[in-house]
């Protein structure tokens, strides 16, 4: 999943940014209002981490203007103000979620990956396909009830593709999952990831297939 972290406090934006992406999410960081209102328009995320003290755009208006634009991104509110006014003022801005620091990463990945499930519509926060099976819940990979290792690259690649069950991903699309604004991507480097994946998955019954000049698509093989 690629998220975007939104924090004017440059320190605390480097650690977010440094635990998360331990945490095998590709990061994107903006550290005001319009820059990050620029980037919501140009890629697409899986959720917002959002400080409201913002310079030049602060965090509640960017927060109107996204719902008003008709984006229902998932955005968790992180915010020093943690009086009863403060969160429903940012609730009712339409923030899913609200964090007051300082807060423990734990609780925040746990926060991040209930809004995104929410916001997925998924009533399940498991996933199988064939013997593979996507634990929402801990975002590990199980096949055969034994978990899989990956690397985090391949393991955003291999989550795109299952969040996407029974559609065809493209080549962009996983680039845009993997990599940040900061990240340089070699055009190659989703094959690479494809082709590791196919050798980890070797035995299961999944495949990657590729349909040529569409994508990707994960599927069950008897």
């Amino acid at each position: 999943m690629r998220l975007l972290v939104v924090e004017d406090n440059k320190d605390l934006a480097a650690w977010l940014g440094k635990a998360l992406r331990q945490a095998q999410y590709a990061i994107d960081i903006a550290h005001d209002g319009e820059d990050a209102e620029h980037m919501l328009k140009v890629a697409e995320y899986s959720a917002m981490i959002l400080d409201l003290a913002l310079p030049k755009l602060d965090g509640l208006t960017l927060l109107k203007r996204l719902r008003q634009s008709g984006n229902k991104l998932p955005v968790i509110i992180l915010t020093a103000n943690a009086s009863l006014d403060g969160r429903v003022a940012g609730l009712d801005s339409g923030a899913d979620d609200y964090l007051a620091k300082p807060f423990e990463i734990a609780e925040l990945e746990a926060r991040i990956r209930a809004v995104v499930r929410r916001g997925q519509d998924r009533a399940s926060s498991e996933i199988t396909v064939g013997n593979l099976r996507f634990s929402g819940g801990t975002r590990q990979f199980f096949v055969a009830d034994e978990p899989l290792q990956l690397t985090p690259r391949e393991y955003a690649v291999l989550e795109q593709l299952v969040m996407k069950l029974g559609n065809t991903v493209s080549k962009a699309a996983l680039s845009e999952s993997v990599f940040g604004f900061d990240d340089e991507a070699d055009p190659s480097a989703i094959e690479i990831y494809v082709h590791r994946l196919r050798k980890k998955l070797e035995g299961s019954s999944v495949q990657i297939a590729t349909l040529r000049g569409l994508g990707y698509l994960l599927r069950h093989v008897q």
